[in-house]
C-alpha cells in the first residue's frame, strides 16, 4: 500500500470544538455620570432612569482590562470610554464569556438591548 493510499484510507477525526479555541468577549465599561452632557449620548438614551448607571457596550478577541486600558490610552479608543470610562462592570458580562466572534458580536448587541430596556444609559461600539 503506497503512502497516498494509506493516507486516504484513514478515517476521518471529528473536528474538536474547544471553547479554548473561543476567545472573543462582550464587556462592559461603567461611564462617568458627566457623559450624560454629550448631546449625541443623551439624544441615544431618552428613555434613560437617571439612578441607573451610564455604560459603554463593545465586544473585543482580547481579555476586556487589556481592552479597557487601550480605551484610557486612545489607543482604538471609543471617545466616550476614553473620556468618561470608571472601570469595567464583569457582574455585567462575565457570564457570557468567552464565546466565537459571531456569538460576540451578537452578544454585544444584545446585551447593549437588554441593559437600555432596564434603564441604563447605553453606548454600544
Amino acid at each position: 500500500m503506497t503512502a497516498a493510499v494509506a493516507k486516504r484510507s484513514r478515517p476521518k477525526r471529528a473536528a474538536k470544538v474547544s471553547r479554548g479555541r473561543h476567545h472573543h468577549r462582550v464587556y462592559v465599561v461603567l461611564l462617568d455620570p458627566d457623559v450624560w452632557y454629550e448631546g449625541r449620548f443623551r439624544k441615544s438614551n431618552p428613555d434613560i432612569e437617571r439612578s441607573k448607571p451610564c455604560v459603554y457596550v463593545g465586544m473585543t478577541g482580547l481579555d476586556p482590562d487589556v481592552r479597557f486600558d487601550k480605551h484610557k490610552a486612545g489607543i482604538q479608543s471609543n471617545r466616550y470610554v476614553q473620556k468618561y470610562g470608571i472601570r469595567l462592570m464583569p457582574e455585567l458580562y462575565e457570564v457570557f464569556n468567552p464565546m466565537p466572534y459571531e456569538a460576540a458580536r451578537d452578544m454585544e448587541v444584545e446585551l447593549a438591548i437588554g441593559l437600555r430596556e432596564q434603564g441604563y444609559g447605553v453606548w454600544q461600539g
